[in-house]
């Protein structure tokens, strides 16, 4: 699962992208490593995982991560292929989310490619490329589908109508996530054409030092636009962020953060945006030699959640035992919490809570 930095040239982008790649700057235990040059595997930042490490004082602590793919600036006409267009687009659809990168901020020194800074005038650009994509894609599924739906097929025409829907809607300057179906409609024929403005997308406005704390009017502008959209909307001082990771020492990174009136990095509450946005969550193990966090689905049964630290706890899932993590903080111990009969068994059907701590009881 990963979301995908998109925007245009010159707004922040690369700069956001090396910031969250020094994230293991804004925690001093936590390692973070580089796949290759343009993904990141970026830690995500949760004081419960700390928390619970301080507790059990395991060999090492290992966080949940998320994946983070930089992905090189759109232009006006990349859905006809400008600008190495269709490969970027192309990039965009191997990602679960966006995280759609705003400038909102002036600078005279820092050259806008359309000459002013006006982020609803640069939303409304990459929108109507991602949209074209779409559209390209839905009027070839059209077509072959309307043949069918010509010979009385019930089916086809069923499906034929949910897609001249999406068209209309997209011809008309809406996003395919914005546009309603039902939830059989959605699930049968628009989640299996994975359109690029059908994924979930974030809103990062990049302001200037002076706006880090409250904002400013241009991030009021991008919210009151987005506002149809249920798009979450954040905004940071990337460059100033990127500075701070230079800083040599987790102390003077506070230090610089606590004068900006901040009492963590953005780029921690993007990272968090990030995970939320690809539908997930995370459980725990905890023993004395590593204390981690999980990262799963949201909805993962207690089997689903053991196959993804191995295959075989899946296939031989017996049962699960869980604690809440509230009482694992408030005992201080698994063994303090099995004392005060807070340890639950839960078999093959309970859906995990995001923040359980759990152990897996499974035949090989």
């Amino acid at each position: 699962m990963k979301a995908g930095i998109v925007g245009l040239p010159n707004v922040g982008k690369s700069t956001l992208f090396n910031c969250l790649s020094n994230a293991k700057a804004q925690s001093a235990n936590f390692p973070f490593c580089t796949i290759e040059p343009n993904i990141g595997v970026v830690n995500v930042p949760d004081d419960r995982l700390t928390q619970l490490a301080d507790l059990v004082n395991p060999q090492q602590v290992i966080p949940a991560t998320v994946e983070i793919v930089d992905i090189a600036g759109l232009v006006k006409g990349a859905s006809k292929g400008e600008g190495l267009g269709n490969q970027f687009l192309g990039n965009i659809r191997e990602t679960d989310a966006i995280l759609h990168v705003l400038r909102c901020f002036d600078n005279d020194n820092v050259v806008h490619v359309d000459g002013s800074v006006d982020p609803i005038r640069d939303k409304e650009t990459i929108d109507m490329e991602l949209q074209l994509k779409d559209l390209e894609s839905i009027e070839k599924k059209l077509d072959k589908v309307g043949r069918a739906a010509k010979t009385g097929n019930k089916e086809a025409q069923k499906e034929a109508a949910i897609l001249t829907q999406l068209k209309e809607g997209l011809e008309s300057g809406t996003s395919v996530r914005a546009i309603t179906v039902s939830d059989e409609d959605y699930r049968d024929y628009v989640k299996p054409l994975q359109l690029i403005t059908d994924k979930p997308v974030m809103y990062v406005c990049n302001v200037d030092e002076a706006a880090a704390v409250d904002g400013n009017a241009y991030v009021e502008k991008v919210k009151a636009a987005v506002a149809h959209e249920d798009a979450e909307v954040i905004y940071l001082a990337v460059g100033t962020e990127a500075d701070i990771t230079e800083l040599e020492s987790y102390e003077e990174r506070q230090l610089f953060l606590e004068d900006m009136g901040l009492t963590e990095p953005g780029s921690a509450k993007l990272i968090r945006g990030a995970y939320r946005l690809l539908n997930l969550e995370t459980y725990f193990t905890a023993g004395e030699k590593e204390v981690r966090a999980w990262t799963i689905k949201k909805g993962f049964t207690a089997p689903q959640a053991a196959g993804v630290i191995h295959t075989d706890f899946e296939k031989g899932f017996i049962r699960a035992e869980v604690i809440a993590l509230s009482d694992y903080l408030q005992f201080g111990s698994e063994a303090k919490v099995k004392e005060a009969g807070k340890m639950r068994v839960e078999g093959k059907e309970y859906v995990v809570k995001d923040g359980d701590v759990m152990h897996f009881r499974f035949n090989v």
